[in-house]
């Protein structure tokens, strides 16, 4: 397994998870990655996450590259960081919380199914009706992505989307409202902890706040809190500033 540190543009180190879609668009995410002119801020490419990152959230030569990569006058999304500079607008902050799954028994799931390119309008359409958080055209490149069927429709799914160094995020995960109850969820969890620790990554996972329900679910689980992000929608300065 990859150190749990990641150093960015500061002396002291700091755990990867701290700034995690930093780690992993200046790790193995790379090729997903487009950075400003100055190497200090990314994005991932467009139609796989909306989330962008920077080297180091104190440096405001970050935010000014940040600014160079975004354009002016756009909506990007951050997590974990602290307050933008003077030009930058908040628009909306998302209290969140960040789940360590070290202690998850992981297990392979018969029935679950491979997910790729040619199951994005089905993924698209489960997503959009269960809300699991933001899910794009080729946001199933990112990882591996399982899903269960009922008569052939898909009712449930989950993946991976950042991945720092060390460590694969647990994403999408959803099902479908008529076939709730049932463990597709939690059996798609474990799955896809498998596939994460078969390459000697740790599973972790993002959830907002406010759904204590899902946040219940990985508890009992063995998800443990490491920290509580928020999720932060800022608009970049205009172009006159």
């Amino acid at each position: 397994m990859a150190p749990d540190t990641h150093t960015a543009t500061r002396a002291m180190p700091v755990h990867v998870l701290d700034n995690p879609v930093w780690a992993a668009l200046s790790g193995p995410s790379s090729a997903f990655a487009e950075t400003g002119p100055r190497g200090l801020a990314a994005r991932y490419v467009a139609d796989t996450s909306p989330f962008v990152a920077l080297a180091d959230p104190e440096d405001p030569g970050a935010w000014a590259d940040l600014a160079a990569l975004a354009g002016p006058g756009q909506t990007v999304w951050v997590t974990g960081l602290p307050t933008p500079p003077a030009g930058w607008t908040t628009e909306v902050s998302i209290p969140g919380v960040q789940m360590d799954g070290g202690a998850v028994r992981a297990e392979a799931a018969p029935e679950a199914v491979l997910l790729g390119p040619a199951d994005v309008p089905e993924m698209r359409e489960l997503v959009e009706l269960t809300k699991p958080g933001p899910f794009a055209r080729r946001t199933v490149e990112l990882g591996t992505y399982l899903g269960i069927r009922h008569e052939g429709r898909l009712v449930a799914m989950a993946g991976e989307r950042m991945r720092p160094p060390g460590w694969s995020e647990i994403s999408a995960v959803c099902t479908h409202p008529d076939h709730r109850g049932r463990g597709l969820a939690g059996r798609l969890i474990r799955a896809v902890s498998a596939a994460i620790r078969e390459r000697g990554d740790r599973p972790f996972l993002h959830a907002a706040a406010e759904n204590t329900g899902a946040i219940a679910l990985y508890e009992s689980m063995g998800f443990t809190l490491r920290r509580r992000p928020d999720f932060i929608g800022v608009r970049t300065p205009d172009a006159r500033m």
